[in-house]
Formats: C-alpha cells, structure tokens, sequence
C-alpha cells in the first residue's frame, strides 16, 4: 500500500504498519479495495514464487534442474490481520471517545453478542466444551501510555486501542483462517479479507461511543491552572473557594448591563452575596479576581476604559458549573449519604420528584457502566 501510495502521490506518514498521516484517505482507501481484491491473488503468488525459487531451493536445485523436476508449491493464507484507522484532529478528543468506549462496551459483551459479531448463529453442540480464557474481554494496559481493548474468541482476536498522537486503530486478527470457515488456499484470499471486514465492521457497531457534545474542550481541567495577562502571571480558578464562587455570581449578576462593570461594582456585589465588609473585599482583590477570569475568557477588558463586560461562552460555562455545583451535585451528595432511612417527602412538591428520578436515573447509568454505586 504504501508504494501505490507514493506512485499515485499521496503523502503519508507511517509508525510501523500503520499511517498516522494521510493527505488523500479516500484515495489511500481505493488502493487498499484494489489490493484486496481478485488481482491480488496472482501479486502474492509471484511474491511466494520469487522467495521460493530464487531464494529456497537455488540451495538444493540450480533452476534448470527445477524447471526440468516439475516441481511446484500450493500456497495458503494461515494468518490475516484486517484494520481500520481512525483520525481525529485533537489527540485529546481521542483519549476521551478512546475511555468512554471502553466503560461502555465492556459490560454489554455478552456471549451472544460476540458470537452475532463472529457471524455464528448458534454455538457448535458437537463440539468439546472449550476452555473458559478462550472466549474473553479484556483491558489490557502493556505500557503506561498504551491501553487495549481486546476481545478474544478462539483463533480470532478483536481489538482496538491508540496509535500514535492522534489515531484510534481497530483491528481483527485471525490466527488460524480455518477458523472462518471458507478454506484457506490462496484463491480464497479475497473471500477470507471479505469476511474479516465484516467482522470488523460488527464489531465497530457494537461497540457503545459517545456524541460529540460529550467532548470537552479542557476548560474544566485549565481552570486551576494559572494564566498569563500580558506580561503578568496570575493564578488559576478554584471554584472550590467560596469566594470565587462569590466573584461567578457576580459577574453573572452584572453581566445584563449593556455598558459592562467595573471593579468596584463587583466588589458590591461580592460583598453582598457573601455578607462582607468593605475592609474584607475591597475593589483592588476585585481586579486581581478579574484579572483570573480574563487568563481564562471569561470576561475582558472594554477598550480604553476601567470597565470589563462578560464573554458569552465563558459566562455559559461558568453559569453551568455553579449551577449544577448548588442545585444538582450538593443535593445529589446529601441524599447518598442516607444517614438515616429515608421515608420520603410527606408532601412531596414537583421538585422533590424531580430530583427523585436524577437519582434512580443516575442508578441506571452506573449499571450501564458496571459500576458499584
């Protein structure tokens, strides 16, 4: 493949066996469908026979003498490996599809679905009972920056897992093609890549992902981190901290004004949302505050002025960590910790309910999961 590919011009890059760089997919793609294919049956014997006969037997027979014999091989496939790589443009983005596929798939392997992705419709009655570790799904974690998700079913070993910076591999290896059923001669190559692709593309569809919305952009992480404002470094985000929870509401108080905020309207606000004096929280601790939350887009400066007015993804951000911290994660917290049986709301309002059906729906999730709640 890689030697079609420079021929038709396409630009790549390779780690091993695997390109990590593609200029062309779709054109890479239609050369490996031609490779695969019926014409492919006639490259690979001149292959076998160019190692046989000028490399092998040229020790034993000069090769008049091997014309003169007669002498030929039949050649057949024992080993096949088929794979599929995907390339995502941020490697961040792919460790988290990377571990939410694996929470979520690796429960919902049962022995029937494994034997609908090998194509089996019912398992052989007159066979010996096989071995428990012969039929398995397995985390494997060989390095530390390497994780594997493996399914192994006999001869046939499914398995996907990271390569490189950016590219999730998935890969089918069958260790004995007698596994699949359609003979293993050399004539049959295209036929038994055929069937390793549909294996592939099952076992693609049932693995559990996640939407793209579920994708996060790192804020979170990047809060507590410290930032640079110019040429001065300043500290990072705790939301942990009352009063930068204080400094959040604020902001989001302020934030309506069309004409923005300054520093000492802040300080009032934060004063009164935590019950202050004006010695305790003055206008300069109210810059510096927002100076932090300019390090992370939250809020910037209006030019040529002292006033600052709110950014609409930052606000949205900020408005959605407080938000679930006070209503949904602080009541959440309270109700698992059962310090006495619970009997319920006597009067139960719409809201009781409400949170009621978070819990038992956050009980659904963690069975999803495998989790011990």
């Amino acid at each position: 493949m890689a030697c079609q590919a420079r021929q038709a011009g396409i630009s790549f890059t390779k780690e091993g066996n695997c390109f990590t760089h593609i200029s062309d997919a779709a054109g890479l793609a239609k050369i490996a469908d031609t490779l695969s294919g019926p014409r492919s049956i006639g490259r690979l014997s001149q292959a076998c026979e160019r190692w046989i006969y000028t490399t092998c037997l040229c020790f034993a027979l000069e090769l008049e003498e091997q014309k003169k014999s007669g002498f030929h091989y039949q050649y057949s496939n024992y080993q096949v490996e088929y794979s599929r790589n995907l390339i995502f443009e941020v490697g961040g983005h792919m460790d988290q599809v990377f571990q939410a596929l694996v929470d979520r798939s690796r429960v919902l392997l049962d022995l029937k679905t494994i034997q609908t992705i090998l194509g089996y419709r019912h398992r052989p009655k007159y066979r010996q009972r096989k071995k428990s570790d012969e039929w398995e799904v397995a985390v494997e974690k060989p390095t530390y920056d390497l994780t594997i998700f493996k399914l192994r079913c006999g001869k046939l070993t499914l398995k996907i897992y990271t390569k490189g910076e950016r590219v999730l591999r998935t890969e089918v290896v069958v260790h004995n093609t007698e596994q699949l059923r359609c003979g293993r001669s050399l004539e049959k190559f295209p036929e038994i890549v055929l069937q390793a692709k549909g294996i592939l593309e099952r076992f693609m569809n049932a693995l559990r992902c996640i939407d793209q919305c579920f994708l996060a952009d790192g804020m979170l992480e990047q809060l507590p981190a410290p930032s640079q404002v110019g040429k001065t470094k300043v500290g990072g985000i705790d939301l942990n901290q009352a009063r930068m929870r204080w400094v959040i509401e604020a902001v989001m108080a302020l934030s309506p004004a069309s004409d923005g905020f300054t520093a000492s309207e802040l300080a009032n606000q934060v004063r009164a949302l935590g019950q202050q004096r004006a010695s305790e929280y003055s206008a300069r601790r109210a810059a510096y505050d927002l100076k932090k939350l300019r390090g992370k887009n939250i809020v910037r400066r209006i030019r040529e002025t002292h006033r600052y007015e709110s950014l609409p993804k930052g606000l949205r951000a900020m408005a959605a960590l407080v938000v679930l911290r006070n209503k949904a994660i602080q009541p959440l917290l309270a109700a698992a910790q059962e310090l006495r049986p619970s009997r319920g709301a006597q009067n139960p309002r719409a809201l009781d309910k409400h949170y009621d059906t978070i819990r038992n729906a956050m009980q659904g999730v963690f069975q999803e999961l495998g989790l011990a709640a």
